[in-house]
């Protein structure tokens, strides 16, 4: 018998990776424990030493007894954590990448960490195409002074009236999994897309019929900038007070990814000098962010609380991905995301 953690939240919960393991390995004989953390309820932060983490070092540790596997969401999987878990052979993490778990220290303790891309691909597409609507079209700031009862029919003014999507240049920054389906909504509203990702084949972009460009030109050259890379050490701030004034007079800027990606202290200036026209954000540089956050006021700003993954459908595929990775390890099969391949039998990816 093999003993699995499912360690959920208030969105992946624990039953919901013990219903998607059994459907993954059926008649595999496991015997569950889990754990459930307060995320989203309450907001994840460092842990340990690991980040976007939920929940605590002694919960995981007191949950974990024996088990061998644990899949999990938020839960902190730290030095401490391996140090204290001898039995512990795989964490499977249903998000993009692995960032509650020390890598280094489950490489060193030789546990496998397998993780989930592309599990909200499809939902975040759907909001940045929201974000990028409500901006252009003023919807939620017209619906607020609406319910306040003020008729803006001046929005119906040349100066003041939105821009459409057919036609306009859109910037996407970052072309992965949700980038290319942004990419294909785009292309259905009659967008001209420009994507500047250095690891995007030219071949690959013109059969999508995207435009790939260097960053600076595409800053350029965009009505609307989306942003959907990855937050790394050479992406953090790609976006900042030297290359965002390239934007065109008006032009509208979106980020959903990471709040890292962008440089927020340039924000204001540029709003009010009109060099941007709207601002559409889910993720900030600090989450959430402070009372006196300057764009809490702001003209043309609308915000959202970090939702673009907020569906039940990205719950449910996250919780698959992951119960998939287990069932190919105990069955001796190549699993598909290892995020520390070093540790399997030969030192080579899978």
């Amino acid at each position: 018998m093999t003993t699995v953690l499912a360690a959920g939240d208030e969105f992946v919960a624990p039953q919901l990776f013990v219903d998607a393991l059994r459907d993954a390995a059926p008649g595999t004989d496991l015997a569950f424990r889990t754990l459930r953390s307060p995320w989203p309820v309450e907001p994840f932060g460092p842990v340990g030493g690991v980040d976007e983490a939920s929940g605590s070092e002694e919960g995981v540790l007191k949950a974990l007894g024996d088990a061998e596997i644990a899949l999990t969401q938020m839960a902190p999987f730290t030095a401490k954590v391996f140090e204290q878990a001898p039995a512990l052979r795989l964490i499977s993490v249903c998000r993009g990448g692995p960032v509650n778990v020390d890598l280094a220290a489950a490489t060193k303790a030789g546990v496998v960490v397998s993780y989930a891309p592309g599990r909200n691909a499809a939902a975040a597409a759907e909001f940045a195409i929201g974000l990028m609507l409500a901006a252009l079209r003023r919807i939620p700031a017209s619906d607020a002074e609406l319910r306040k009862g003020v008729w803006r029919g001046d929005y119906y003014a040349y100066d003041n009236a939105g821009i459409e999507l057919d036609g306009t240049t859109v910037g996407l920054v970052g072309y992965g999994a949700i980038g290319s389906i942004v990419a294909r909504v785009l292309n259905a509203f009659g967008s001209h897309v420009l994507v500047a990702d250095p690891y995007t084949d030219p071949a690959r972009a013109a059969a999508d019929g995207v435009e790939l460009v260097p960053l600076e030109e595409l800053l350029r050259r965009s009505s609307v900038v989306s942003l959907h890379a990855r937050l790394t050490p050479e992406t953090r701030h790609l976006l900042n007070a030297d290359n965002l004034r390239l934007l065109p007079e008006g032009a509208v800027l979106v980020n959903s990814a990471r709040g890292g990606l962008l440089d927020y202290e340039p924000l204001p200036a540029l709003l009010a000098g009109g060099r941007l026209g709207a601002l559409a954000l889910d993720v900030y540089d600090i989450e959430p962010p402070p009372a006196d956050w300057p764009l809490h006021h702001a003209p043309n700003v609308i915000t959202t609380p970090h939702l673009a993954g907020a569906t039940r459908q990205t719950a449910h595929r996250a919780a698959a991905i992951s119960a998939g990775e287990v069932a190919r390890f105990l069955r001796g099969e190549p699993l598909r995301f290892v995020a520390n391949p070093e540790v399997l039998p030969g030192g080579a990816p899978q």
